[in-house]
């Protein structure tokens, strides 16, 4: 198991009907949507959104995605999506475990890696703006 970030958030969500298959499980690539609801709730918390992020001058496009299912979610299942905040100073890496809610089963667990691009130029940053480090920093202290 992967161990918790420094700065993590839960939501909880309902699976709806129009994301399972044919074989009565959420289809994959639903999961995808599960973590961006998650990451959005998370970078809430650093009071540094993508709104926010855009305002400041950045994109933060997603150049790594990883999943590992371990267990096919169902209609009307409960799911809580764990994101933690794991690495900010060079890029923002978040790691994600969704599990059933009632029982704590694990389910699904990924990974996502952004990098911060100056809208203005198109350039990628080496290193993330300071002012999304400063975000981070003040949800530390």
């Amino acid at each position: 198991m992967r161990s918790r970030g420094v700065i993590q958030t839960e939501v909880e969500i309902l699976v709806p009907f129009f994301d399972v298959d044919s074989m009565e499980v959420v289809w994959h690539g639903h999961y995808v949507k599960y973590l961006e609801i998650a990451r959005c709730a998370l970078l809430d918390k650093l009071a540094h959104n993508y709104a926010q992020m855009r305002e400041a001058g950045y994109a933060w496009p997603i150049i790594d995605l990883q999943l590992r299912y371990m267990r096919g979610a169902r209609f009307g299942q409960r799911l809580t999506v764990r994101a933690d905040l794991v690495e900010w100073e060079n890029r923002l890496k978040i790691n994600y475990l969704i599990s059933d809610a009632q029982t704590g089963e694990r389910m699904t667990r990924g990974s996502t890696v952004q990098v911060a691009v100056e809208i203005a130029t198109r350039e990628m940053l080496l290193a993330s703006p300071k002012v999304f480090v400063a975000a981070v920093e003040r949800v530390l202290q």
